[in-house]
């Protein structure tokens, strides 16, 4: 048996010891849904080549600043990638997550920087779900004049998407009247109203506090941002967990016997569910 494979059966005994799974996602969760990855000005320019023209980052478009000196260019980018949210179908790895989950004695709990609402749309309890930068599916004031945080579903953007422009009216606060923006914690945001990711960390905290041999599942979760990681590495020392991290580029763990899996989160996680076979198929683990 080679590394890789005793890796994969290792994690796969992991899970099956643990009373509960912890499910901890950065961008790369989404990649094999076909959702862009925006890691560096190469990426994010590929998926929005029209931003490249206007020599526009990532760091300048996703700011909210950009709600008061280009509401139509910033909206132009949060609702292409609103519709794309809505319209991606989540990869079979996130129904594999919901099966182990649901199977072991204390259940699951996501922890997620991604605003797609992917673990929702697969199926996942709304409850069992820590979106740590908030959600692309709500919005808030841009001034944030109240705590009012709605529902973005009635919102139907027309975008030209070449120009990387929104067409019709944007939202707008119910209390102001001014433009209303994705209720996500953006870079330089000191108006992100965070009450909505603060109750889900409520609830996450609670039910931490009720498992005693946790399993963290870590997937496609980098260093430049490193929320997620950090969430991994504490949970693990403060709940007697163990890691499982898989990316394909930063793999790296620093306790010995922790599990590093330098792959993409499908590849690994359709992989583990191989080498779970009988045990999940036949009785809960």
């Amino acid at each position: 048996m080679d590394a890789l494979a005793e890796k994969i059966q290792k994690t796969a005994k992991l899970i099956q010891q643990a009373d509960s799974l912890i499910i901890a996602t950065g961008a790369g969760m989404g990649i094999d849904s076909g959702l862009p990855d925006f890691r560096g000005a190469d990426g994010f320019w590929k998926a929005y080549p029209a931003l490249k023209l206007q020599n526009r980052n990532f760091k300048e478009i996703a700011n909210p600043e950009s709600f008061n000196t280009m509401p139509e260019i910033a909206w132009g980018f949060y609702g292409h990638r609103l519709q794309l949210y809505r319209n991606t179908i989540p990869h079979a790895g996130f129904h594999i997550l919901k099966k182990w989950g649901e199977r072991l004695p204390r259940g699951y709990s996501v922890f997620t920087s991604n605003v797609d609402g992917q673990f929702q749309k697969a199926g996942f309890l709304s409850s069992r779900i820590h979106e740590c930068h908030g959600s692309i599916h709500h919005l808030q004031c841009k001034e944030a004049c109240t705590p009012y945080i709605s529902s973005a579903e009635n919102f139907i953007p027309q975008l030209d998407v070449e120009n990387c422009q929104l067409l019709n009216a944007p939202p707008v606060c119910i209390h102001c009247g001014r433009i209303a923006r994705p209720n996500i914690l953006m870079f330089n945001d000191s108006k992100w109203l965070e009450y909505r990711t603060e109750n889900q960390a409520m609830v996450q905290h609670a039910w931490l506090s009720s498992v005693h041999r946790p399993v963290v599942i870590e997937l496609g979760a980098g260093t430049s941002i490193s929320t997620v990681r950090n969430f991994s590495e504490r949970t693990i020392r403060r709940y007697n967990g163990h890691l499982v991290r898989i990316n394909p580029t930063e793999p790296h763990v620093s306790r010995p016997d922790d599990i590093s899996l330098p792959m993409t989160a499908l590849r690994a996680l359709t992989l583990i569910n191989d080498a779970l076979g009988i045990a999940m198929d036949e009785k809960p683990v």
